[in-house]
């Protein structure tokens, strides 16, 4: 656990939030609002749990002048110092870092490391326990190289670029400033391509592209991105990726896309800026998805969107708000078959 603490003020300094309560007041720790104790900051962003501020023991809370509004004899029993934002969900994401219990990382390259010759390492630079850095390999400074990771031939990693423990980045892959790879997540590999012989078997098609990345980016644990077969498969600044998630040859995703657990995009599909895809939401290849697309969870995309909105499909894809009405028609189904059998009965 850290030993970090900071004041009040501090903290409201940098959130610029309104501070209701001593400024002197110690930090030492984040928590929810049903389990935070003295010396603790909670948050509230969701009116669901309104109920749970005059409960609380936390030291103090980070919420919006609405909530107080909305529940004035609810906030009014509540005894700690308040941090009034317009957005308490961001004000918590960005404070989240001052308490951070990762450990301080040292420069420096671990004995056990490979390091090729021809491999240029940036200033503050740390390498771990049996990392294997490939010829020709550029580090940028402050990077991280956690445990058993490999860099392949050529590869490069921007200035402040975090790659856990077993991380793989095969050759070729160039990955931006401060992006955060987690363990088990692999760069590079080939692309599933394929092409049938016609005597039931296989030809592999080598796949000589590679991948680009670009900054701000964070990858989750055993996800992987495939290596373009001609050309590169594209990671725009921002992007998100959660665990488990497939990005095949030659997808583009543009930035700040944010991708929950299992989504899946097959080889030479474009996905659009800022748009999100909920957890299993797979897009099939070569469709195009435009800015500002919402995939609803487990749904199965299999033609180019063309205007912003939600959309959730298995088959066939439509607008969130169309697939909604037909849900609850399918429900239906069963009474409407018996009054229409009754109707033909009474004819």
């Amino acid at each position: 656990m850290s030993n970090k603490s900071f004041s009040l003020g501090e903290i409201a300094e940098f959130l610029n939030a309104e501070l209701r309560g001593d400024s002197q007041t110690r930090i030492s720790g984040l928590n929810t609002l049903l389990n935070a104790g003295s010396g603790e900051l909670a948050f509230l962003a969701n009116e669901k749990y309104v109920s749970q501020l005059a409960d609380s023991s936390a030291e103090a809370v980070i919420l919006s002048a609405k909530h107080i509004d909305e529940s004035q004899s609810t906030a009014g029993s509540y005894s700690g110092a308040l941090l009034l934002l317009d957005n308490p969900y961001l004000g918590y994401a960005q404070i989240s870092q001052w308490f951070d219990p990762a450990p301080t990382l040292v420069p420096g390259i671990h004995p056990s490391a490979v390091v090729d010759k021809t491999a240029q390492i940036g200033a503050n630079v740390a390498i771990g326990p049996n990392v294997v850095i490939e010829a020709d390999a550029i580090i940028g400074a402050d990077c991280y190289l956690g445990a058993g990771s490999t860099i392949g031939a050529r590869s490069q990693l921007g200035e402040g670029a975090r790659i856990c423990a077993n991380v793989s980045i095969y050759h070729d892959v160039s990955i931006g400033c401060r992006a955060t790879l987690h363990s088990g997540a692999v760069i590079g590999a080939d692309g599933f391509g394929f092409a049938p012989t016609g005597t039931g078997s296989w030809q592999k098609i080598y796949q000589i592209g590679g991948v680009v990345i670009g900054d701000n980016v964070e990858i989750g644990a055993c996800s992987t991105i495939d290596r373009g077969a001609l050309g590169d498969t594209r990671i725009g600044n921002g992007v998100i990726i959660d665990n488990h998630v497939q990005i095949a040859h030659n997808v583009v995703i543009g930035d700040n896309t944010a991708m929950a657990a299992y989504s899946a995009v097959a080889g030479s599909a474009t996905i659009g800026r800022n748009c999100i895809f909920a957890g299993d939401a797979c897009v099939v290849g070569h469709v195009n998805i435009c800015d500002n697309v919402h995939i609803m969870a487990r749904s199965l995309v299999t033609k180019s969107i063309d205007k912003p909105g939600a959309f959730s499909a298995v088959m066939p894809l439509m607008e969130t708000r169309e697939w909604r009405k037909n849900a609850v028609r399918i429900s239906q189904l069963d009474s409407m078959a018996r009054r229409l059998k009754a109707l033909e009965k009474k004819q």
